[in-house]
C-alpha cells in the first residue's frame, strides 16, 4: 500500500515544478520585448501583454493566497481591472492597468507568498486542497495565459522576437492514410485525474458506431488542394453561417497566409516562408475545416469519437491517460511547451501513436471537432461556474488534443478546449472521419 505521506510530497513536489515552469515561460513571453509592445493591443481578439501578465498575478492571489491560506487581500482595488468577464478584451487598453515594472513586481510578491503557502498547505481536507489541485489549477491558468500571449505574439507585427529550434526532421509518413476504430462502449472524461477541470469531469459511458479516423491531421498540402479547387468559392462545401461568414470576411485561405506567385507563403512570429507542405494546417476556423470535410467526401469527428481514438486501449478495454498509456507526455510523445514554434510533419512521434495507429492526438495543432461544448452527464462547476457552465451552448465548438503552445501540464486525453467556430488566430487544425458504412 502506498504512503500517503509519499503522495503528498509527491504532488507538492509537482505543484512547485509546474508553477516554476509556467513562470519561466511568462517571464520569456514578457521580456523579449519593449515596454511599448508590451502595453498596446495587438489585436482586439486579444489583450495587451501586460494585462495577461497582471491577470496571472491576480487569480493565483484570488485562490492560493486568499482562498487557499485565508491571506488578506495584497491589492483589492485591482480586482475587477483582472476579471476576464467584467472587461472584454477589447476594452482593456483603456483600463488603469498596472504598468509593466509594477505588474513584474505585483506577480513576483504573489509568487513569493504562494511558495510559502505551497510549503505548509496540506494536501487534504478540501476538495480545494486535495492532492494540490488549486496549485495545479493555477499552474494550468497560468499555462492558458501563456498560449494566449504566444497567440498574440504571433498576431504582433515587426521583426522576430522568439526562437525555438524546428522539430526533428521526420521520414515521410506513408502509412495508411486512416484507421477504424471498432464501435461499442467506452469511458470518457475523468473521475481520477487530480487536476482534471471540471467539464472534463465525471467519467461516463459512451456508446460509439464504428467509424474511421485520419491516421494525422490535415496538412498544409491536402488543405492547398481544397483551396486550388475553388473550395472558397463553392457555396456546397459549407454550411449557411460559414458561408455568410467567409463572404462577409473575405477569407481565402488560413489565417497569415498569402499566395506569392505560384506559391503560398505565410508569417510565423515575425518571419515570412513557403508554407510547409506537410505540415497539418494551421489557423483555421471550424466552418473551414468543416468545409473541408465535406469537399473530402468526409466529417470532422464528433468529441466522443476523437477522445475514444485518443484514449481507447481494445486489448485491456481500458481508457487511457494519453493515447501513448498513462505515462506523463515526454518529448518523444508529442509536441508540447512551447519547445518548438511550430507544427511537427505529419507523421511525427510514432512513439505517441494510440493502440490503434492514429498519430499526433496531442500535441502540435489543437483539433476541431463536429461537437458542442456542453456538460457531461453529472457535470459540477468546480470551483467556480465562470471556468466552464457559462459556455456551455451550442455557440461553441470543442477543440481537442493540444498544441505545440501547450504544455503538458494543461493537456491530458480528457482535456477539452472551445472557442466560437469563427476563431483562427488559435492554433487549430483538424483531422476527418467517416462513418465505417460510408
Amino acid at each position: 500500500m502506498t504512503d500517503p505521506a509519499l503522495d503528498v510530497e509527491a504532488f507538492r513536489k509537482r505543484a512547485l515544478s509546474t508553477l516554476v515552469t509556467a513562470r519561466d515561460r511568462t517571464t520569456l513571453l514578457t521580456s523579449c520585448v519593449e515596454e511599448p509592445d508590451l502595453t498596446a493591443q495587438h489585436s482586439p481578439l486579444m489583450s495587451p501583454l501586460v494585462w495577461d501578465l497582471a491577470h496571472i498575478g491576480n487569480q493565483e492571489e484570488l485562490w492560493l493566497l486568499r482562498a487557499v491560506a485565508g491571506q488578506e487581500a495584497i491589492r483589492p482595488e485591482i480586482d475587477s481591472l483582472y476579471d476576464a468577464f467584467e472587461h472584454p478584451r477589447s476594452e482593456r487598453p483603456t483600463l488603469p492597468l498596472l504598468a509593466p515594472a509594477e505588474a513584474r513586481r505585483y506577480a513576483a510578491e504573489v509568487r513569493g507568498r504562494a511558495l510559502d503557502v505551497l510549503e505548509r498547505t496540506a494536501f487534504h481536507g478540501t476538495r480545494l486542497t486535495e492532492a494540490g489541485f488549486a496549485f495545479g489549477m493555477i499552474a494550468q491558468h497560468e499555462q492558458q495565459h501563456d498560449e494566449t500571449m504566444l497567440i498574440t505574439h504571433q498576431l504582433r507585427k515587426g521583426p522576430q522576437v522568439l526562437t525555438a529550434p524546428d522539430p526533428e526532421p521526420a521520414p515521410l509518413f506513408t502509412g495508411p492514410a486512416e484507421v477504424l476504430v471498432p464501435g461499442g462502449p467506452f469511458t470518457m472524461g475523468t473521475s481520477a485525474e487530480p487536476w482534471s477541470l471540471d467539464n472534463e469531469r465525471p467519467a461516463h459511458r459512451r456508446e460509439v458506431a464504428p467509424f474511421h479516423i485520419d491516421t494525422t491531421p490535415v496538412t498544409n498540402a491536402a488543405y492547398q488542394a481544397f483551396i486550388e479547387d475553388g473550395g472558397y468559392d463553392d457555396e456546397r462545401w459549407w454550411t449557411a453561417d460559414g458561408w455568410a461568414h467567409i463572404r462577409r470576411s473575405s477569407i481565402g485561405a488560413p489565417l497569415f497566409w498569402r499566395r506569392d506567385g505560384r506559391q503560398w507563403l505565410r508569417r510565423r512570429f515575425g518571419v515570412t516562408e513557403v508554407v510547409p507542405p506537410d505540415e497539418p494546417v494551421l489557423h483555421v476556423c471550424w466552418y473551414e475545416a468543416d468545409a473541408y470535410a465535406r469537399w473530402a467526401g468526409r466529417r470532422l469527428p464528433t468529441e466522443a469519437e476523437w477522445e475514444k481514438a485518443a484514449r481507447h486501449d481494445p486489448a485491456g478495454d481500458r481508457s487511457m491517460r494519453y493515447p501513448w498509456g498513462d505515462a506523463d507526455p515526454a518529448p518523444e510523445h508529442a509536441n508540447l511547451g512551447q519547445r518548438h514554434l511550430r507544427p511537427a510533419p505529419a507523421g511525427s512521434y510514432p512513439e505517441g501513436e494510440s493502440p490503434l495507429g492514429v498519430r499526433q492526438l496531442i500535441g502540435d495543432v489543437w483539433e476541431w471537432t463536429a461537437s458542442d461544448f456542453l456538460p457531461y452527464p453529472g457535470f459540477r462547476a468546480f470551483p467556480y461556474k465562470e471556468y466552464s457552465e457559462v459556455f456551455f451552448g451550442p455557440e461553441y465548438k470543442v477543440l481537442r488534443g493540444g498544441s505545440f503552445a501547450v504544455d503538458p501540464v494543461a493537456c491530458r486525453g480528457t482535456f477539452r478546449n472551445w472557442d466560437y467556430p469563427i476563431r483562427r488566430q488559435i492554433f487549430s487544425g483538424f483531422r476527418t472521419a467517416r462513418s465505417a458504412d460510408v
